[in-house]
């Protein structure tokens, strides 16, 4: 079977249900890839789309529902595949009500990735996110500015806040090496289900790992830096502006590993 698929709570789609959804930008996702029919950090998953629907829209799906519409997804496509889960209100956006409509779940799949190949030079960029926490739809940003880094000789960016912090890349969670330790940066962010995968493993595995606020002027005193997200547990980084950064093979290879270190879960 190597078909690919768009469902609607559960079942296909059509054009007429796809249709009011073609312009919609008031809804949330996760994003996951999917091998051998399994996937990784489904829990993380779950409760990123039932804490982002009670956040936006006041009410959330039931997990086994939204377990099941997975599912199905998944076995009508390939083994391995990747897959974006979508919810939305029916009740659209541009309006103060919709409080009492239960959410539904738009669900697509497409084939399996696992990032570039990298090392990555990132430029930096002052940007803050609305709702940081809740991995919503709609950002024109994360696009403008990855053109706009490319367009600069640059791979993608990172973001910078107003007090001058880094706190994540486009679509991308960043994670740092200090020579004996795993740092994340502290900052408004999205905290990605790989990265919470990497570092509920990393403990596992017995890393240390320290939160602290990184600004560019730090980089020159740590030892590697990667990107994450749901195509990779680690893709190294070799520049961020005009910092130059090692690229830290061991670190990678960490992550890496930490990520291999957590099970595959069929749905």
């Amino acid at each position: 079977m190597t078909s690919f698929v768009v469902h609607r709570n559960g079942r296909a789609a059509t054009a007429e249900e796809l249709a009011p959804l073609a312009f919609a930008g008031y809804a949330h996702f996760t994003a996951l890839q999917v091998r051998g029919g399994r996937v990784r950090g489904l829990d993380l998953h779950l409760e990123r789309l039932r804490s982002a629907s009670l956040e936006l829209f006041g009410r959330a799906l039931p997990d086994d529902r939204v377990r099941d519409w997975l599912r199905a997804a998944v076995e009508a496509g390939p083994a391995d595949l990747s897959l974006v889960a979508t919810v939305y209100s029916p009740a659209g956006e541009f309006t103060a009500a919709g409080d009492g409509v239960e959410p539904e779940l738009l669900v697509r799949t497409g084939p399996p990735s696992s990032g570039p190949d990298g090392p990555l030079a990132l430029a930096t960029v002052e940007y803050e996110r609305v709702l940081p926490a809740v991995k919503h739809v709609g950002e024109v940003a994360k696009t403008y500015f990855l053109r706009q880094a490319v367009g600069e000789g640059f791979d993608d960016a990172a973001f910078v806040d107003r007090r001058g912090r880094l706190s994540e890349g486009t679509i991308w969670n960043l994670a740092f090496w200090d020579g004996t330790a795993v740092v994340w940066p502290t900052a408004g962010m999205l905290g990605g289900t790989t990265m919470g995968i990497v570092r509920r493993r990393l403990e596992r595995l017995g890393v240390p790992q320290r939160e602290r606020e990184i600004t560019p002027a730090d980089l020159p005193a740590l030892a590697g830096a990667a990107v994450m997200n749901s195509w990779t547990p680690g893709i190294a980084v070799h520049r961020i502006g005009q910092v130059p950064l090692a690229e830290a093979p061991d670190f990678v290879e960490l992550l890496h590993r930490a990520y291999r270190d957590e099970p595959l879960t069929a749905l």
